[in-house]
């Protein structure tokens, strides 16, 4: 089977199905991406860069900024797709993520070809997402989000299936769609996100240079992409002082880059930890900023923690979230839409209110406190991944779809 996959980074969620592929036999993969990271291999998967074609004119609509720059990825995609018919390389079928617009014009490149989309997020005016901080948007921020689904529509219409990782992110899809989307999570490595035997992990045997955690008894533990709202940064940052005050053995590690991947940014380039830091005071030999870190080292963090809190605007469900409970993680999780999917109270976890630093703060020192009591919350965290999330369950649902739409083929398509 001729698979051609795309995404904008390497390998992100097609990291597992392209491994798959790569190592089995009977298959040719290329791997269509715009960021190749160069120290990232996987055999059997054959890289191929696309670059947005041109850049934006100054004359340009505000309003159709965003659409031009996913046209400009679809001809870049294009053009790298042409070229791979040139070198007589014709997929049996196509899997995209949909959004940044490059797989906009699959359908042109290759006619007979079944294309399955991967679908993260809809966009909507008086969606959860676009509510929830009670925020009144203007008629051109209104626009803006309406716009923003112009490429995914495009997909959406010219897809055999499309895939979507959970049930809350499915169902903010146009109803008339939903048929159309399989929900079918990527998959966590259970066998790698695992917690360790008679765990959690001592603190003292964390290898994280440049970290201090003499004295910590405890450990709060906090992952994000990005240290901004929509992960509740803020709001966990300001809870922080109330639960060291509680817990005086207590370390938190803050695990995450220094950056913004979906809320707004902040005028001047402040970022938000700094904005906090600036708010807020805590002891700073307690708590640590290690910066993102590499998946050993991150894994550890998860495996070594004493209670650990996700925060999320009802949005997309991160990859951290069950990372954390298959790890057998004690998780505090905001009471909002995405977790609640997952995360049922007082049965594998505890939900607190993503507004509340004092309900956040509350919620985790009664965690820490009573931790031997709540044993069982991690067993059930890691017993619903195993269930619900496992990579093994999840991988050949992946691999099915595919194999389906290349065995059909053109038969069951029109072309659009």
């Amino acid at each position: 089977m001729r698979v051609l996959i795309s995404h904008n980074n390497f390998p992100a969620q097609f990291r597992h199905i392209a491994e798959y592929l790569g190592r089995t036999p009977g298959h040719q993969v290329v791997f269509a991406t715009k960021n190749l990271r160069e120290e990232w291999v996987i055999d059997g998967v054959n890289k191929a860069k696309f670059t947005p074609d041109g850049t934006s004119p100054q004359q340009t609509h505000p309003l159709c900024q965003n659409f031009e720059d996913g046209v400009r990825h679809g001809v870049g995609m294009l053009r790298l797709c042409n070229g791979l018919k040139e070198k007589g390389f014709i997929p049996d079928v196509i899997l995209g993520h949909s959004g940044w617009g490059q797989t906009m014009f699959m359908r042109d490149a290759f006619p007979d070809t079944p294309f399955i989309g991967y679908y993260e997020w809809y966009y909507g005016a008086n969606s959860p997402e676009t509510t929830f901080d009670k925020r009144k948007r203007t008629d051109g921020e209104l626009a803006q989000l309406r716009l923003r689904n112009t490429s995914i529509l495009h997909d959406l219409v010219s897809c055999r299936v499309g895939v979507t990782p959970t049930g809350w992110q499915r169902s903010q899809f146009p109803t008339e769609f939903q048929p159309k989307i399989v929900q079918a999570h990527d998959g966590i490595n259970t066998q790698y996100f695992s917690p360790v035997d008679n765990g959690p992990l001592p603190i003292d045997q964390l290898d994280l240079p440049g970290t201090d955690l003499t004295g910590a008894k405890e450990l709060l533990t906090y992952c994000s992409r990005g240290l901004e709202p929509y992960r509740g940064f803020p709001q966990f940052y300001e809870a922080l002082p109330a639960i060291l005050e509680a817990r005086p053995d207590c370390h938190v590690l803050i695990v995450g880059e220094d950056r913004v991947c979906y809320s707004a940014k902040l005028p001047d380039g402040q970022s938000y930890k700094q904005q906090m830091q600036e708010k807020i005071s805590v002891d700073e030999k307690r708590v640590h900023f290690t910066g993102p870190l590499p998946y050993g080292k991150y894994k550890q963090v998860l495996q070594a923690s004493s209670a650990h809190v996700y925060l999320t605007w009802p949005f997309v469900l991160s990859w951290s979230f069950l990372e954390a409970m298959s790890c057998g993680c004690l998780v505090i999780g905001s009471n909002t839409e995405p977790v609640r999917e997952v995360l049922r109270h007082r049965e594998n976890g505890l939900l607190t209110d993503f507004h509340s630093p004092e309900k956040i703060a509350k919620t985790t020192i009664f965690a820490l406190s009573q931790q031997e009591k709540l044993l069982d919350l991690r067993k059930n965290a890691r017993q619903t991944i195993l269930d619900k999330y496992c990579l093994s369950k999840c991988l050949p649902v992946h691999l099915n779809l595919l194999a389906q739409a290349a065995k059909d083929g053109p038969n069951r398509f029109k072309s659009t």
